[in-house]
């Protein structure tokens, strides 16, 4: 493969309805409630209705800061420029780092029920055979690894086939739940309060989960400078699939509560999406909702190689990890040097993981270490944006509200979460999420001491802002244009 240094991205490939179907994907509804609400549920219980509400606010507060720091710097690295171009180089490079290691754990995390999930079509009990399914999700993960390396186009393409048949299987089935007559439970607006949680430390273990539930829809701003008009599109985007997802999480937990018992959460703890559609539509329901959930794993596996992809591309093209990653194919206009290390050190982790255990024990671990590594780049975006349009927020109520105080609250949210969940997690969780951060320090100072241009930024001050913006030519990849004015037309 050829490339060309300084050559970019293929832009104005992506459209507005691409591009929400990528967020919606980014956090892959079926996949997300097959394989945490056992977590959340033996977590927080009856109260996993509440968690992913109370955790979906201040969610929409980091949705809006994505949107508003996108207006004014389009980079596919996203947090990683707008967290180093207002608060420090340091923080903006672990920020991106965090992106890196959550989505690489992520694709081990993901890829074992996509594998599953496949066997499971075929024979219940081949779905609980790790190393069957490390193989089947493995050749899953390749197939996304070639269609991410073909272009932004034919990724958006495979993304509206997957998605739109696992939505509608979603949505049919979340109208049979309302209907269903079977209920174990009555409905109960307490689950939507605070009752249920066992103290604080309860709430943020809750909080944590659900912010797994959640993260993904980000991966529109990672598609910003592929993407049509992409100052408004990425963020508006983003803030309709975060929409999205609530309501179907909401709608199928509940349902969950409602419907199963404790004892069968338990014992189909990679799989209780299965179990609700074969409780909901005796013998086509748990069909159809696996083949829901290995679209959704599939398609979000995409989507997440993305995010990582696009982040090492930006990280080599500002010469802040190898200056390879930011290489770009002459003829896809994807970053492939990226797309090939991401691919073989996830494959390899993926062999690897085959010695921790099964795939309900990986999948606990895997989630709360992420959750972590997201509450610090989410809650580092929240911070960006205060202090890119600090100078903004008091011309209006708008301003302060939705670019200041929502966003705001948000990061001290995710923070609080951050924090809190510390006691609360098993150490193999906490070491994989610390752990992977701190490996982060190592590329950081190296690059730092070569004098990577990354660590002397232009700041990014939204009333008077000049954007670096990367277009695909042929030449020097980069040009600058200037912005004024704080947008409030959501």
């Amino acid at each position: 493969m050829s490339n060309v240094r300084g050559r970019g991205l293929q832009a104005n490939a992506l459209g507005m309805v691409d591009t929400v179907v990528m967020a919606v994907a980014g956090s892959a509804p079926a996949y997300s409630l097959a394989a945490t609400t056992a977590v959340l549920v033996g977590a927080v219980g009856l109260a996993s209705p509440a968690a992913l509400l109370y955790c979906a606010i201040p969610m929409l507060g980091i949705a809006l800061a994505f949107s508003y720091l996108g207006r004014i710097d389009v980079n596919a690295g996203a947090s990683y420029s707008w967290v180093g171009r207002t608060l420090h180089p340091f923080l903006g490079f672990i920020s991106g780092w965090a992106l890196v290691i959550s989505a690489t754990i992520f694709m081990v995390a993901g890829s074992l029920p996509a594998g599953s999930m496949t066997l499971a079509l075929f024979d219940d009990g081949l779905a609980d055979d790790t190393a069957l399914s490390t193989v089947v999700g493995g050749l899953w993960f390749l197939v996304m690894l070639l269609v991410v390396l073909g272009g932004a186009r034919l990724t958006a393409r495979a993304q509206l086939l997957m998605s739109g048949v696992e939505l509608t299987v979603l949505a049919l089935f979340a109208v049979l739940a309302f209907f269903h007559s079977g209920n174990a439970l009555a409905f109960d607006w307490s689950w939507l309060g605070f009752s249920h949680f066992d103290g604080m430390g309860g709430f943020a273990s809750g909080a944590l989960i659900a912010a797994f539930y959640y993260w993904g829809w980000d991966v529109t701003s990672n598609l910003s400078e592929e993407t049509r008009n992409s100052r408004r599109t990425t963020g508006l985007a983003g803030l309709i699939g975060v929409g999205i997802v609530f309501l179907l999480f909401e709608a199928f937990t509940i349902a969950v509560n409602m419907i199963l018992s404790s004892k069968q959460i338990e014992e189909n703890d990679a799989n209780v999406l299965s179990v609700l559609g074969d409780e909901i539509w005796p013998g086509w329901g748990g069909k159809l909702l696996i083949v829901a959930v290995m679209l959704s794993t599939i398609a979000t596996l995409e989507t997440t190689l993305i995010q990582v992809t696009r982040s090492l591309f930006a990280m080599g093209r500002d010469r802040t990890m190898p200056s390879a990653l930011g290489r770009v194919h002459t003829r896809w206009n994807t970053p492939w040097v990226a797309i090939v290390v991401v691919g073989t050190v996830a494959l390899g982790m993926l062999v690897a993981s085959n010695a921790l255990g099964s795939v309900g024990d990986i999948l606990t671990d895997a989630i709360s270490a992420i959750g972590l590594q997201i509450a610090v780049y989410y809650g580092l975006a929240g911070l960006a944006v205060v202090v890119a349009y600090r100078k903004m927020l008091l011309k209006s109520a708008a301003n302060f509200v939705f670019g200041g105080l929502w966003p705001l609250l948000g990061a001290l949210f995710m923070f609080w979460v951050f924090v809190e969940s510390l006691g609360q997690l098993s150490r193999a969780a906490v070491g994989i999420g610390i752990g992977g951060l701190a490996v982060g320090l190592i590329p950081m100072l190296w690059y730092w001491r070569q004098g990577s241009e990354y660590y002397r930024p232009a700041r990014l001050d939204a009333s008077h802002a000049v954007e670096t913006d990367y277009v695909p030519d042929d030449g020097a990849a980069a040009h600058s244009r200037f912005h004024e004015g704080l947008p409030t037309d959501f």
